[in-house]
């Protein structure tokens, strides 16, 4: 049994996992982060002093056979009563068995063991924080939601992004977490938002720490495309530079999606400010990484995203070649 651990948060976390699930002789850990704070998780976060439980609640729902019928259950929101409007049901269950079970991650346990899910789940950290990101021009902005959806059509650049703590003097990773690190045979970073999903995890207070010990390798699934507010103009480079800097090692890999979408499609996402993402110059600087450079591309729905089975796949591929 290999076991394979995921960093990230988002569709892009759902997707990985819902192609590694299908697959035998994996032992698989997901790692959520913890600073949604949009929809209905943002609610249950601001009125009841909860973690957000939407990220999680994808997990759970990606690592579950049953998963089809609990997408059409679970994320089912309710609509007639007012207290309860823009809720779906799996945050509402998460929260109710966080409260029953005593904890956030034995309220996930729960939920997953109801699923019969394949797989562990584990929050990064069970601190509240808000994410704050600050801009080249030095603007603050409070909020995963604000950061990720930008006003207008002109932005400054992210400089840096950040953790504030809400009841604690630090955020600090859960040290299941660190166990499931240590024991890995390969840890996987991304897909997902590079400053909102994939950093506000790596710098909570003992995560990096914990990937620089870590004898496994870790590889990096490279976007697909950029993102107007977080990535605007980005290359392969920036985003491996970004996330380097994070953890302050190098990654062992990186995983890259070299089949571009259609010329419609692109346009219509160049409509939105967003590009597909290039590798840049070919020199020394890349010598040093390993790049797995394929087509992963799924855009039947007419949306760009990797191919579940394909980069399960590869990485089922990766994890037990000799």
């Amino acid at each position: 049994m290999h076991k394979i651990v995921t960093i990230g948060g988002g569709s892009g976390q759902y997707a990985l996992l819902a192609g590694l699930r299908d697959l035998e002789l994996l032992d698989i850990t997901a790692i959520v982060s913890m600073v949604d704070s949009g929809g209905s998780t943002g609610r249950l976060r601001d009125e009841l002093g909860i973690l957000p439980p939407g990220d999680a609640l994808k997990c759970i729902l990606a690592l579950s056979p049953h998963r089809d019928i609990a997408r059409t259950i679970f994320l089912k929101r309710f609509t007639a009563d007012r207290r309860l409007a823009g809720h779906n049901a799996g945050n509402m269950l998460i929260t109710m068995l966080s409260r029953y079970t005593g904890s956030f991650p034995s309220g996930i346990q729960a939920l997953a063991e109801i699923l019969d899910v394949r797989g562990h789940i584990l929050p990064v950290t069970i601190d509240k924080a808000t994410l704050v990101a600050e801009l080249t021009d030095g603007t603050r902005i409070y909020g995963e939601t604000a950061i990720d959806m930008p006003r207008g059509t002109q932005r400054e650049k992210i400089r840096d992004v950040f953790l504030v703590p809400h009841h604690s003097d630090t955020i600090t990773v859960y040290p299941p977490v660190l166990k499931a690190i240590r024991q890995a045979d390969m840890i996987v970073i991304g897909p997902g938002d590079l400053f909102t999903s994939i950093v506000p995890s790596l710098i909570v207070r003992g995560l990096k720490e914990g990937l620089q010990k870590s004898k496994a390798p870790v590889l990096f699934i490279l976007n697909i495309m950029t993102k107007f507010g977080e990535t605007h103009q980005f290359n392969g480079r920036d985003f491996v530079k970004t996330l380097e800097e994070a953890i302050e090692r190098p990654l062992n890999g990186i995983i890259y999606n070299n089949r571009k979408p259609s010329a419609e499609l692109l346009l219509r996402y160049h409509e939105q400010k967003a590009e597909f993402v290039e590798l840049d110059n070919w020199d020394g600087w890349w010598d040093e990484r390993k790049i797995y450079a394929l087509d992963l591309l799924e855009s039947t729905a007419g949306i760009v995203r990797h191919d579940s089975r394909k980069l399960a796949t590869l990485l089922k591929d990766l994890i037990t070649a000799p």
